[in-house]
């Protein structure tokens, strides 16, 4: 339903500021920003990654070699970790995804020239396409990408590594194993001396392990009630070397609540969530041409011949994030009534159709548009606004794969409009998350015989050292929000000017291809502030971040 302007606006006057000024903005859309109700200091972590052996994100992606022609630093990519490096990113999410539930870790030790071939999780993939190399290290694992590898990429870019433990095939003792390896102090054990060995002393303190991936599906199949016994034997008993581990147990599909209520009653009667620092969800923003389908096989769209209906209804299921954590935020509640368990999104993106692959062996690779980065702005703002809430959030997936910030291929390289809204998001990492007053008109578009409906805008809003940054996500595809920003407990600094970047193109099928890297990019600009507010119009199909000064 469309909000009425001047009904928002005698709403909001009661209880931010006088009639009188509310009365005085001048544009169609008003967002207000309420210096003195902060939610929560986002969490870094919100801004995290994903990567599996899937397709080209590790071979090929992130891994050339060490004798590659391709520039290198130590047989990693070097123009993606310096890519990456740019964006400061939290925490890498390695090595799954499915692909973790049939991996050995062991596999990926050792003198590289001695370590096994394995045949990949996804080589009967439906998705392939039929020029792809199927005999490649996409469907034969060689595993000179192991533990030590994936360390150092994340040690290269600042990023923690986020280790996602195979529950599924491997032993409860296989896991406390792993953080032998990876943890134990210099010298004291076998496994520390194996580390020492591949090239890594020093312990790599590795702190975040998700015990198990999708244990409803490709995990397992378990019941709530059966991937809790597990997850308490896997977790009982682990020594941490120094290092207070983070367990992350996995979540529902969606907005599964019975998966998650009959977890957590279990784990809660056993007195054991202390053990447990984050609880996964996983949710995709995809819609075939009839809507959304329980079928993740079918009838996608694609990424890049999408119509205004298609594009709207991506967008409405992406929008399905914001009641999805607060519904499993009160079902974790009841279980959990102090919260000491946070919400960890992480796999979160859109997903299309095969047939835009960056090339052939990028299995579910995907051109990203301007789409794309209105979906990942959107959903970024979502997590600000659940900072209390939201504790790891990890987009998927790095490169080559579903809502890459990256294609990388051979010799070739570029950044997506994904990798931009990232750069544009940066200053909201670790800074105090402020609730917001949005009115804007509604979108209406056709839905299935049926009228669909978005927000107008989107937007969050935080503060660090009396920098204001609003992030702002204008959905429409053809109609530009003139938007009066009001700070309410806080001066604008006199004189001063906003800086204002923005993401946008003349059509929201535009993207970056290996041909044309910078067909889309970030612009910048200055908007003059009066005391108390700005305004700013807002193009089509855009994100926007706006950093104003505060006295």
């Amino acid at each position: 339903m469309k909000t009425n302007r001047r009904e928002f606006l005698r709403t909001a006057a009661a209880g931010i500021a006088s009639a009188a000024a509310l009365r005085s903005a001048t544009g169609d859309s008003l967002i207000e920003v309420l210096i003195d109700e902060p939610i929560a200091t986002i969490a870094p972590q919100i801004y995290s990654h994903f990567t599996e052996n899937l397709g080209g994100v590790v071979y090929d992606g992130i891994w050339v070699g060490e004798d590659s022609a391709i520039p290198n630093i130590g047989g990693l990519r070097k123009q993606l970790v310096e890519s990456l490096r740019r964006i400061n990113p939290p925490a890498i999410r390695w090595p799954g995804g499915c692909f973790a539930d049939s991996y050995d870790w062991h596999d990926g030790i050792g003198p590289r020239v001695h370590r096994p071939k394995r045949t990949n999780f996804w080589v009967d993939a439906q998705e392939w396409s039929k020029n792809a190399n199927r005999k490649g290290p996409q469907s034969y694992d060689p595993n000179q990408f192991g533990t030590v590898e994936f360390a150092r990429f994340c040690k290269l870019t600042g990023a923690q590594p986020y280790f996602a433990a195979n529950l599924r095939s491997l032993r409860a003792q296989d896991f406390d194993r792993w953080i032998e390896y990876c943890n134990s102090p210099a010298g004291t054990t076998t496994m520390s001396e194996q580390r020492a060995a591949d090239g890594e002393r020093d312990p790599l303190n590795v702190r975040y392990w998700g015990v198990g991936n999708e244990a409803w599906g490709c995990g397992g199949n378990f019941t709530p009630e059966d991937y809790a016994t597990e997850f308490l034997r896997f977790t009982a008993w682990t020594p941490e070397y120094g290092v207070p581990l983070s367990f992350v147990g996995s979540g529902p599909n969606d907005n599964d609540l019975d998966w998650t209520r009959r977890f957590f009653a279990k784990v809660g009667h056993a007195d054991a969530l202390g053990r447990m620092w984050g609880w996964s969800m996983h949710h995709y923003a995809w819609n075939a041409s009839g809507g959304r389908t329980t079928d993740w096989n079918a009838g996608k769209t694609d990424a890049l011949r999408f119509d205004a209906s298609q594009y709207y209804e991506l967008l409405h299921e992406a929008g399905l994030m914001d009641s999805f954590i607060s519904s499993q935020w009160s079902v974790m509640g009841e279980s959990d009534p102090r919260h000491h368990v946070k919400l960890v999104v992480d796999e979160w993106g859109a997903w299309y159709a095969p047939g835009t692959e960056p090339f052939a062996e990028a299995l579910l690779g995907q051109q990203s548009t301007m789409l794309d980065a209105v979906l990942a702005g959107l959903t970024l703002d979502t997590f600000n606004r659940h900072a209390d809430k939201v504790g790891m959030a990890n987009v998927a997936q790095l490169v080559n794969n579903l809502q890459a910030l990256f294609f990388a291929h051979e010799d070739k390289f570029c950044v997506t409009p994904t990798y931009h809204v990232f750069d544009m998001y940066t200053a909201h990492k670790g800074a105090q998350s402020l609730r917001t007053m949005l009115s804007a008109p509604s979108i209406s578009y056709a839905r299935n015989n049926a009228t669909g409906t978005l927000p107008g805008l989107y937007c969050s809003a935080s503060l660090a050292d009396k920098r204001l940054t609003v992030t702002v996500t204008n959905p429409s595809l053809d109609q530009t929000r003139e938007a009066d920003l009001g700070v309410r407990g806080a001066t604008i600094a006199p004189g001063a000017s906003a800086k204002v970047v923005t993401l946008a193109a003349a059509d929201a099928h535009a993207h970056n291809t290996f041909d044309n890297p910078r067909a889309v990019e970030p612009r910048q600009d200055q908007i003059q502030a009066s005391s108390s507010t700005l305004t700013h119009r807002f193009p089509p199909a855009s994100v926007t971040k706006v950093e104003i000064s505060l006295t």
